[in-house]
């Protein structure tokens, strides 16, 4: 059996539609955010590989395509049972008691709250309130950390939320040359700052270890080593099996040195040095543009031939 049949996390943004219209927004995500249909989610669904040990659910806003949720949630626990864990994040914004509690019926097990910070509609206003409702309905607020560790959700903490926010450092804030942020010019100009070696970038998408699980994300339905996402999508998440799509890249050096958290060493292989790499890198400022021109001038992904 392909070893990629069986895969640490997924992370997967079905929808860019999204109530508020944040500044730092890396998808674009908003009111009039793009959307795949429920068919394609199905599609999407029945390519996931045979055993996931937990599914992030994010957008957009998930909330603001509440039944397609509702659909994905249904269909993930009739193909894993109880035993992948469904992590939602959320702005929190369209939260209530009742929608809540269909979450947790539907096997949602742990709630992320991605919206505490300046950038965002209510900037954070509402995590009291939140707080209140999670307490309301027993889900643990010790665990903080968006990366749970395994025996925290799968034992210790059955149901439990956490939050954070965007800032000029980590995360959102500026972080990703991506979207609006870099159509806002917020976007973080620091060359020296590795994205890729870090939790989201696409260090261990073909091999996790201890401190970062095997990753991958899926933008709506493009099949991503990252969650920026390289300047063409690995593969096409409603027609290709995402196993199979791992299987094709992870002979490639090129691909090899993502999943190591270098993209300075990727060309190596097809005579781009590193030496260049970290050149081109500080002349344009931030690591994941030094990843798009190296995709779009010298490798081909959908091809996976060097370009000449």
């Amino acid at each position: 059996m392909n070893k990629f049949e069986t895969i640490s996390s997924i992370y997967w943004v079905f929808t860019q539609l999204c109530n508020d219209k944040c500044d730092h927004c890396y998808n674009s995500s908003g009111p009039k955010g793009t959307k795949i249909t429920e068919e394609e989610c199905l599609q999407i669904i029945n390519n996931l590989p045979q055993h996931v040990e937990r599914v992030i659910l994010s957008g957009g806003e998930p909330l603001a395509e509440r039944k397609k949720l509702y659909l994905i949630l249904d269909k993930l626990k009739e193909k894993y049972g109880n035993e992948t864990q469904i992590m939602l994040q959320t702005n929190g914004d369209l939260l209530t008691e009742e929608i809540l509690d269909t979450l947790i019926e539907k096997g949602v097990t742990r709630f992320d709250i991605a919206s505490i910070d300046r950038y965002h509609k209510a900037a954070g206003n509402r995590l009291m309130v939140l707080a209140d409702l999670f307490e309301s309905r027993n889900v643990n607020g010790e665990e903080k950390e968006p990366l749970v560790k395994k025996e925290n959700y799968l034992n210790h903490f059955p149901l439990s939320w956490g939050y954070w926010g965007a800032t000029e450092e980590m995360w959102l804030g500026g972080n990703w040359a991506r979207g609006r942020a870099l159509e806002k010019d917020i976007w973080k100009k620091d060359p020296e700052h590795n994205f890729c070696a870090i939790l989201s970038g696409a260090i261990g998408f073909l091999e996790g270890n201890d401190s970062v699980p095997q990753e991958i994300s899926i933008q709506l339905w493009k099949i991503n080593p990252c969650c920026p996402g390289t300047k063409d999508p690995l593969g096409d998440a409603r027609s290709e099996k995402i196993s199979a799509v791992l299987e094709r890249v992870a002979v490639l050096p090129i691909f090899q040195a993502l999943n190591e958290g270098n993209p300075y060493k990727m060309g190596e292989s097809i005579g781009i040095t590193e030496q260049y790499a970290k050149k081109r890198c500080g002349e344009l400022k931030n690591v994941c543009l030094w990843c798009d021109e190296f995709f779009e001038q010298h490798f081909d992904i959908k091809t996976l031939n060097v370009r000449r």
